[in-house]
């Protein structure tokens, strides 16, 4: 090797944590990557709220740079900074691009009345279908909408509506603007033409001039004197502003190629697949969101998944220690239970679920329960209850273009059953890959292609990470679905849809009967009859 060593940073600002990552460029792979990470809190300010202090999120952004930049050799060259961040996020701006508020994040729920409202009229697949963005409380438009209703005069005074973002950008560089993959997923863009919808703002009550010029994902700036002097990096270093963190996580795992999805699975989830142009879904079940100019991503996220099982431990496993294991511990007792959890089966909507229903409302229940079924059963119901969720989305996916194999991450594969379960309802190869680093090597294979040093996103991923892109769908930590499992679950599925048809008659019956003619004057004439009876 000649010459100074070469990196890219990618920068993954999420919901509770910004994390910086040295990726070393070709021939510049280090042992061990140099990465920093900080974190700041989730708030809950109210019931359904759900905040970041943006104060809070940028300090931790120039600490992870700068962390970065401290631990890297004193010859290296960054030669750029690239931008992931949450989607969704919506701040108010005064003229001096102040805070009026606090970041409204993808999970507040603040705005489920507006979302119900809208969604309740032909105007919610409309605004899908020129959007891609799903009429949901978590979407900015249904979040504006509610600042329009309830602070009306903050919603005028507010000299920019900006994102998550758009903030960051802001506070690198000294410009507001946001990018295509931010904005597609507004709710407030026509990702027909790539331009601010009037229609959408309409509805949402904001003007034109209030929003952020929407450049292209590759598009850079130079870091501002002051940006340098809080994280240690020359000023003019090439910020690229890169997108959202769902379409950089496909990138970052090499979820790229035609039939390959990219499947992340934490607390929550997402499936999602990479399309050379926006799909508008006719179904309303599926996003559309760019990661470029000419690759967009569609898939759903869903808000209910490790955290289902985790919820099944505390309430049916309270007398398991706690302790690091305690996970494993929960799922080791539905080891003995077949598939299909005979016939118990969990629908895990415990929390305002997204996609694919996009129904905040919905309740979950466990179906066909009987005097046989254990805590082991339920356990396994609620495991089985997220990867059928997740089947809804893969089938949404085959209809856009089959999927042959998914890139899978996330923690929950390191635990045998979960890996079981999830080749068995998903039926495709699942190609387990250190995710980790997903979106912020997604952040930086953008950003090497941003700045001319590799023509496409798969030869700046190869560049940033070798072998990945071409990784065997069949190797050594695929999850190959077992044919009998298949079966097992396609089974179990059917018989799920079969045991809400049985609860129609039950609904029925609980129905509390509406009073005929005559009963009314009847019930109040027992009432005078009937003499009263001390409470004592």
């Amino acid at each position: 090797m000649t010459g100074a060593p070469r990196v890219v940073i990618g920068l993954d600002v999420g919901t509770t944590a910004a994390k910086a990552v040295a990726f070393g460029i070709g021939e510049w792979q280090p042992v061990e990557r140099v990465s920093a990470v900080h974190e700041y809190p989730l708030v809950r300010p109210r019931s359904g709220w759900r905040v970041q202090d943006p104060g809070a999120v940028l300090r931790a952004v120039d600490r992870a740079l700068s962390d970065v930049v401290a631990a890297l050799d004193g010859t290296t060259v960054v030669e750029a900074v690239s931008i992931s961040t949450a989607m969704h996020g919506v701040i108010a701006l005064d003229r001096d691009q102040q805070p009026l508020t606090p970041i409204v994040t993808w999970a507040d729920a603040r705005a489920r009345d507006e979302a119900r409202e809208l969604r309740a009229t032909p105007t919610a697949a409309e605004l899908q279908r020129s959007s891609g963005t799903p009429v949901h409380s978590m979407s900015p438009l249904t979040k504006l909408r509610w600042f329009s209703r309830h602070e009306p005069e903050l919603t005028a005074r507010a000299a920019t509506w900006a994102g998550l973002k758009d903030l960051v950008v802001h506070s690198l560089t000294g410009r507001v603007v946001t990018e295509l993959s931010s904005a597609s997923g507004t709710g407030l863009l026509s990702i027909a033409d790539r331009t601010w919808d009037p229609r959408a703002l309409e509805l949402a009550g904001v003007r034109r001039d209030q929003l952020p010029e929407v450049l292209p994902t590759t598009s850079s700036l130079p870091l501002s004197a002051s940006a340098a002097a809080r994280t240690g990096l020359p000023p003019g270093t090439p910020v690229v502003l890169g997108a959202g963190d769902g379409p950089l996580g496909n990138l970052g795992t090499g979820a790229l190629r035609r039939g390959v999805a990219g499947l992340s699975l934490g607390t929550s989830g997402a499936l999602r697949l990479v399309v050379d142009e926006p799909f508008a879904d006719p179904t309303g079940r599926l996003f559309c969101y760019a990661l470029t100019d000419d690759r967009w991503v569609v898939g759903t996220p869903i808000s209910n998944g490790g955290a289902v099982v985790r919820w099944a431990g505390s309430v049916l496993a309270a007398d398991l220690p706690d302790g690091p294991d305690r996970d494993a511990d929960v799922l080791a007792l539905a080891a003995g239970v077949p598939p299909g959890s005979e016939g118990l089966v969990m629908l895990p909507f415990l929390l305002a679920e997204r996609g694919p229903l996009w129904d905040a409302d919905v309740r979950g229940a466990f179906l066909g329960l009987r005097q046989h079924h254990t805590r082991g059963h339920f356990v396994r119901a609620a495991v089985e209850g997220v990867a059928f969720q997740l089947a809804t989305v893969l089938d949404g996916l085959d209809t856009v273009g089959p999927v042959t194999s998914i890139r899978a991450t996330g923690g929950v594969f390191r635990a045998p059953l979960w890996r079981e379960v999830l080749g068995g309802v998903l039926g495709r190869p699942l190609l387990v890959t250190a995710g980790a680093e997903g979106s912020a090597l997604g952040a930086a294979a953008l950003g090497l292609h941003a700045i001319g040093e590799a023509p496409t996103l798969e030869s700046a991923l190869e560049a940033l990470a070798p072998g990945l892109l071409d990784a065997d769908p069949l190797g050594a930590d695929t999850i190959v679905p077992d044919a009998a499992d298949v079966a097992a679950y396609r089974a179990a599925r059917d018989s799920a849809a079969g045991r809400l048809r049985e609860l129609a008659a039950a609904a029925d019956l609980l129905a509390v009967p509406t009073p005929g003619p005559g009963a009314t004057d009847a019930a109040q004439s027992r009432s005078a009859t009937t003499p009263a009876t001390s409470g004592n």
